[in-house]
């Protein structure tokens, strides 16, 4: 991204007696413009603009906690997207572009929490965080599965030259890298300043914390799988260590507001779709369904998944795939290779070997594993290609320590199956629905209409920042998830 420029000071006066944080106060031509170009690919990236009644809503929301940044006094020279992702993530990059998506939207219970995590991501921009990682970023620019196992690789005779440059999908790492300790708390004071500037309560940082932070936890005890997190958990470091740091810098403002607008957020947010949208296909447990590919797949035990636009990312600690589909000819030989030469960036006459033919649920598959070596040690690259129809095929990318091969992945490659129509049919999307807690209303029984098959006492206490043994009280407005 081009540079901001302008540099400058973070607001003076009471809410400025904190630390001084650089930031930038303008911007630029140059910085609109690469923001314009980024832009159409990081929505596209996460799942499509959503187009539900809450738009406008965030768009307002976002454009008066932007403006307290300084980078502008217009609150239309911001561009806000809510994404249609089931991911919990919110981001912002130069040139005035701000995003959130559905899912942290309903994760937050008022408008100050919220504006705070929207402010957070804005502070990394006035900042210029983001041009600080630009150069690890470029290194690192491999699709988000992969990240951590190829991390600087120099690949040796396999012939996969050019993996880390290609990747799958390369266009939101360089917005999406981990910051640095610092680098989070400073854009956590400058989030809480926002707040108080805007006259919200500046607490509602700390308390989006601590919802974030449960959220990782029941994420993790959902999957079985302590390295399987959410999105901007895995981006945003260690939200419960700061709940208590952001909840002092925001008595240090001295603000005294408590202005969350809850009921006007519950409003807005009532009705929201949650979780996995049926038409980018669905997450149940540890098995991915999608009704429209009319395919299923079962992830391996302590593995865990996330379902992004173009691909499904499985992770765990045997090793690490993606699930997607690519053009395909009716040739499984030429399928496997282009696969290989997209992420090498090979010509066209280059050959990676005879695939290993097989048959998985009644579906033709092939198969073949490259050896690739990363900073630390050697990798088994495999694609795991599978034919569905004259014009139609699917694979696996699967990465895993030098020998395994399909090894951790075998029960995943051989459960890849047609979906029934009738299967397909039974798949139904999940949303918000407030309601309005009566006499004699627990939160047992409310839980108890969650649309989950398990753990619903606990997402229901996640959902509303709730703790165990917190007592509900009559004409108290609460989420639930219904289908």
């Amino acid at each position: 991204m081009a540079s901001l420029c302008a540099i400058g000071l973070a607001a003076s006066g009471a809410i400025g007696q904190q630390k001084q944080i650089r930031t930038v106060s303008s911007i630029s031509a140059a910085d609109k413009a690469a923001g314009a170009k980024a832009h159409p690919q990081l929505v596209k990236e996460y799942g499509g603009a959503y187009s539900g009644s809450q738009v406008g809503y965030v768009t307002t929301v976002a454009r008066k906690i932007a403006v307290q940044s300084g980078l502008s006094n217009a609150g239309g020279d911001f561009t806000v997207t809510l994404l249609n992702s089931p991911v919990n993530n919110a981001f912002a990059i130069p040139g005035g572009y701000v995003y959130i998506t559905r899912q942290l939207m309903a994760l937050a219970n008022d408008e100050a929490e919220m504006a705070g995590v929207l402010g957070h991501e804005i502070g990394h921009v006035a900042a210029q965080h983001g041009q600080r990682r630009q150069q690890a970023a470029q290194r690192n620019a491999i699709g988000g599965a992969l990240l951590g196992l190829l991390t600087g690789a120099v690949m040796g005779d396999s012939g996969l030259g050019g993996l880390l440059q290609k990747g799958i999908g390369t266009g939101s790492q360089l917005l999406t890298l981990r910051f640095s300790r610092t680098q989070e708390y400073e854009a956590d004071d400058l989030g809480i300043r926002y707040l108080a500037k805007a006259g919200y309560d500046p607490q509602a940082m700390s308390s989006m914390l601590a919802s974030l932070a449960a959220q990782n936890a029941l994420d993790q005890r959902a999957t079985g799988d302590a390295r399987s997190i959410p999105e901007w958990a895995s981006t945003h470091p260690d939200p419960a260590a700061r709940v208590g740091r952001a909840a002092q810098r925001a008595r240090e403002t001295g603000a005294r507001s408590s202005f969350r607008n809850r009921d006007a957020f519950l409003t807005a947010v009532d009705g929201i779709l949650y979780g996995d949208d049926p038409k980018q296909g669905t997450i149940s447990g540890s098995r991915f369904l999608h009704p429209e590919l009319r395919l299923a797949f079962t992830a391996p035990a302590g593995f865990g998944m996330e379902n992004g636009s173009d691909a499904v990312s499985i992770t765990g600690s045997g090793g690490q795939a993606q699930f997607s589909g690519a053009p395909y000819s009716g040739n499984l030989q030429s399928y496997v290779e282009s696969i290989f030469r997209s992420i090498a960036g090979q010509d066209s006459g280059n050959r990676f070997g005879e695939i290993n033919r097989t048959t998985v649920n009644g579906l033709s598959a092939g198969y073949l594993t490259v050896r690739a070596q990363s900073q630390s040690s050697q990798v088994d690259v495999t694609v795991f290609a599978y034919e569905f129809g004259p014009n139609s095929a699917y694979h696996f990318l699967l990465v895993t320590p030098a020998g395994a091969g399909i090894g951790p992945f075998s029960s995943l490659v051989g459960s890849l199956s047609r979906l029934s129509a009738q299967d397909a049919a039974a798949i139904r999307s999940r949303r918000i629905s407030v309601v309005t807690v009566k006499a004699g209303d627990t939160v047992d029984s409310l839980a108890g209409r969650m649309a989950y098959a398990d753990m619903r006492q606990d997402r229901f206490l996640t959902l509303n920042g709730l703790r165990s043994g917190d007592a509900l009280r009559p004409g108290q407005k609460v989420k639930i998830v219904i289908n």
